[in-house]
């Protein structure tokens, strides 16, 4: 059995780790909400900001990752503690990588300022986003509270998700045909 001193040091460690993440995801949830609204209004301040708090997603990612390494040198946790400490890094990575996608979609605000609006396009990317940051709320909360129900059931949602995808390329597609 593990020292308790040791233990409790772990937990604190890696609570202070999760917090990062929730903020972490809190960040991204709202760069989401706010790429979608930049390209529904093509509002390019709100695509600037987007933009740069990217870099501030970057940076808590970067600092996850120091944490975990530091966590996995000093305490040495073995089994579900490690799987643990590794989910969170990935829960990190994939964070980033929303952040990213956020950041793309804000660029685009630029680039489509003066073309004509496709109609049903906002009402569906708008959507869409709100699904996605549904997802990403739900997927936190499953991932602490460790509800493997909730989690599988962000996985069928996102079925969802892709079909409001598709859908939303069939109505670019054919406006492109069109025009």
């Amino acid at each position: 059995m593990q020292d308790p001193h040791i233990s409790a040091a772990f937990d604190r460690d890696l609570e202070a780790i999760q917090a990062m993440i929730m903020k972490m995801g809190g960040m991204v949830e709202a760069a989401i909400v706010d790429a979608a609204e930049s390209l529904e209004s093509r509002d390019l301040e709100t695509a600037t900001r987007v933009r740069l708090n990217d870099k501030a997603i970057d940076a808590l990612e970067e600092q996850v990752n120091e944490e975990v390494a530091r966590l996995l040198a000093l305490r040495s946790p073995v089994a579900s503690d490690l799987r643990t400490v590794l989910s969170v890094m990935k829960i990190s990575g994939n964070l980033e990588r929303v952040g990213d996608y956020s950041k793309n979609i804000a660029k685009r605000t630029g680039v489509l300022m003066d073309l004509p609006h496709v109609d049903g396009a906002a009402a569906a990317i708008r959507r869409m986003a709100r699904a996605v940051e549904a997802m990403l709320k739900d997927a936190l909360d499953a991932y602490i509270q460790r509800d493997a129900d909730m989690a599988e059931d962000v996985r069928n949602r996102d079925i969802e998700v892709d079909q409001m995808y598709n859908a939303l390329f069939r109505v670019f597609l054919t406006h492109l045909m069109e025009d």
